[in-house]
């Protein structure tokens, strides 16, 4: 980890633990040199980072000061903390959105992929080039359900290196995350029965939860700290909820990641309450800093607990390889799959062993990181340029999303039209959730390589944002 990285990380965790308070002063960079031991030159690149992620601001002949916890989103007071939705209906809207992102014209900060530039793509065919070559008419048969056992031994060595004891058994290789979230839902509910979800929440949970026929409950989920437990253990005391589906790491669209001492807590209220979590992981190795995050699996004590991840955000998106860890669910999985799927594509998942083994992919993994951390720093001192002052930025330690709060008098689905016009997408607040809660908000995607166009097209939305708040009519 470079050495400037180690200092953000230390003084983030410094003003997260309020070692430092908001308006006070940071060590000078001399200082901060001495105490450190690091070059000024690296001292002064980690105060820049962290000024421009919004963590501290600079005072001219002052020095460096924590920043304003105004600076940072928080619940709206007028925010219901429960939302109650017996029949979900948002595929439609969601589908238009997606699909405008696919245009190449289309400027994607609405898309919920990165850039595919990122991922190591001429590995990838060579090692797809290579299986393809000596697949035998067995392995069509081997990687049905619950999946190429190689890969399954691999995910679980990955799974044991951060102390969580997951049985190759245990886990089934599904078409992307999204089966393997769809078929952990499907698996542990019955048409009817409520579903606990975040407020704002990932849409492809909405969607689920609309064509299994399910009832949501959508509990409100802070912008640093995530879902509210004190009110999810009032609702769990009064409704028969029979799943949770979260994300404890990287939250989309919020980017928040709970504290240990939070999925602890959320894992013993749900296992206290018989409430199966469905925990959705697909951005748990895009963290920023000095350690990766436990999932809230790692806490489980009544096998409670099924753990969905895929390689389409940190790998290949077009390989559609994600697994479910499902303890003892992995067999009614595997059935819900024959019936559906069949199985996941047999060539893709040798060509994910092949790659796997070559021990490339924590080398990449941590290319991966830096180049989005640097993309993402970039991306919102743009997006602080040209958007009003009165704009609200929630940034967060990992990922490559930004959830963007304007205000009142924007709304951000009227904003996507005008700025659809303009060949630019952003993903509005209505994708995230049944309410009209965030019709002032968007998730912004900062995974692409930062340009001139990508600058020029911030700054029209920028011009959009000014003409909704002039009350300037759309032709």
């Amino acid at each position: 980890m470079a050495k400037y990285l180690q200092l953000i990380d230390q003084i983030q965790q410094q003003i997260a633990s309020e070692i430092w308070l908001p308006g006070e002063k940071l060590p000078s960079l001399r200082e901060q040199v001495a105490q450190s031991g690091m070059s000024l030159m690296t001292v002064m690149h980690a105060y820049q980072v962290l000024e421009s992620q919004g963590w501290i601001v600079s005072r001219p002949q002052s020095g460096y000061y924590v920043a304003p916890r105004a600076e940072f989103l928080s619940q709206p007071a007028s925010h219901q903390k429960v939302q109650l939705t017996e029949s979900v209906d948002i595929n439609d809207f969601i589908f238009e959105v997606l699909q405008a992102c696919r245009d190449p014209d289309i400027m994607p900060f609405g898309s919920a992929f990165p850039d595919p530039e990122l991922f190591p793509q001429r590995q990838l065919m060579r090692s797809l080039s290579a299986v393809s070559h000596s697949l035998k008419p067995a392995d069509a048969l081997n990687n049905l359900p619950p999946g190429n056992e190689a890969l399954r031994k691999t995910l679980s060595k990955r799974y044991a290196l951060q102390g969580i004891q997951v049985s190759p058994e245990e886990i089934v290789i599904t078409n992307g995350a999204m089966e393997a979230l769809n078929l952990s839902l499907q698996a542990v509910t019955a048409p009817g029965d409520w579903v606990v979800v975040e407020n704002p929440c990932f849409y492809g949970a909405l969607q689920a939860i609309e064509r299994l026929q399910l009832k949501a409950v959508a509990i409100a989920s802070h912008p640093q700290h995530g879902i509210d437990l004190t009110e999810l253990a009032a609702t769990l005391a009064k409704l028969p909820v029979k799943a949770c589906w979260m994300m404890s790491n990287q939250q989309n669209p919020l980017g928040c990641t709970l504290s240990r001492e939070k999925k602890q807590a959320l894992v013993a209220l749900l296992e206290a309450h018989q409430v199966t979590l469905i925990e959705d992981d697909v951005y748990s190795e895009l963290w920023f800093g000095s350690e990766k995050p436990l999932p809230a699996k790692a806490f489980e004590k009544q096998d409670s607990v099924l753990h969905c991840s895929s390689f389409s955000k940190n790998l290949v998106a077009g390989f559609r390889v994600g697994w479910v860890a499902a303890g003892r669910h992995a067999q009614r999985i595997q059935r819900l799959q024959l019936m559906s799927t069949i199985s996941t594509s047999a060539p893709m998942q040798l060509a994910l062993v092949d790659y796997l083994g070559s021990r490339s992919y924590d080398v990449h993994l941590r290319r991966l990181r830096q180049q989005l951390e640097q993309r993402k720093s970039l991306a919102r001192q743009s997006l602080r340029r040209h958007l009003p002052a009165s704009a609200k930025i929630n940034d967060s330690q990992g990922g490559y999303f930004l959830w963007i709060e304007l205000p009142e008098a924007v709304n951000t689905t009227e904003l996507y039209y005008r700025a659809l016009r303009e060949k630019i997408s952003i993903a509005p607040g209505k994708m995230f959730s049944t309410s009209e809660q965030y019709a002032n908000y968007f998730r912004f995607n900062t995974a692409w390589e930062w340009n001139d166009s990508r600058e020029a097209a911030v700054a029209t939305l920028g011009r959009l944002i000014a003409e909704m708040l002039q009350g300037q009519r759309w032709p």
